[in-house]
């Protein structure tokens, strides 16, 4: 789930979407949970220990882009709160997800015995969540990858055919934009050290 599409602007500010969050993460347990049925597995093992313990991975990407949009630098206590947030709300509402759909289409086979069963609880998927890097998947969707930091606002990626490509992170192009500061120079520069930090001319709060 890409948490930057859940930022809402506002002549306020900016803040994050929770009930839109929520509306997802039930789509999205669902979607996985049919993955498991639809799935053509290599061989029977895999296809017998998915199907019955029915474990989903649902996970984030975009944390990093969210972050700069809600003006949280990432390593604050205040960004790990919102960490901390994020997931506690991902976790219990795929669970509460997964407890839906228990009941629609009953609980995974391996049910009984496990620490479900033991804490009385029935549900479909014996685990819900993930947290992966998301590479491709976050190159795709253009936007920061899992949970990790922006590592560079500016960067050359190589391609088929050894074409070279600059790309730059779009929320930080767009907030330059906004404020009037994107130029090429800049940009050539940001591109060769990776970061604001060390750049003339740049105020503390946009460092920040």
């Amino acid at each position: 789930i890409n948490l930057f599409k859940f930022i809402k602007k506002t002549k306020d500010g900016n803040y994050f979407d929770f009930e839109k969050f929520r509306e997802v993460i039930i789509l999205s347990t669902r979607f996985l949970d049919n993955v498991i049925d639809v799935n053509q597995y290599p061989i029977h093992e895999i296809a017998e220990m998915s199907r019955g313990n029915r474990k989903i991975g649902l996970g984030v990407m975009g944390f990093a882009d969210a972050l700069f949009s809600l003006g949280v630098p990432y390593n604050s206590e205040e960004g790990l709160a919102f960490g901390k947030k994020i997931m506690k709300f991902l976790t219990d509402e795929s669970h509460s997800a997964s407890i839906q759909l228990a009941a629609e289409r009953g609980v995974f086979p391996n049910w009984e015995g496990s620490t479900w069963q033991k804490k009385g609880i029935k549900i479909r998927n014996a685990c819900t969540t993930t947290v992966a890097p998301t590479g491709t998947i976050s190159i795709i969707a253009n936007c920061s990858g899992g949970i990790e930091p922006v590592f560079n606002l500016a960067y050359q990626r190589t391609i088929l055919n050894n074409q070279k490509m600059i790309e730059i992170n779009d929320v930080f192009k767009a907030e330059l934009e906004s404020i009037g500061l994107y130029c090429q120079e800049l940009m050539e520069e940001i591109f060769e050290k990776g970061s604001l930090q060390d750049i003339k001319g740049i105020s503390p709060e946009l460092k920040r």
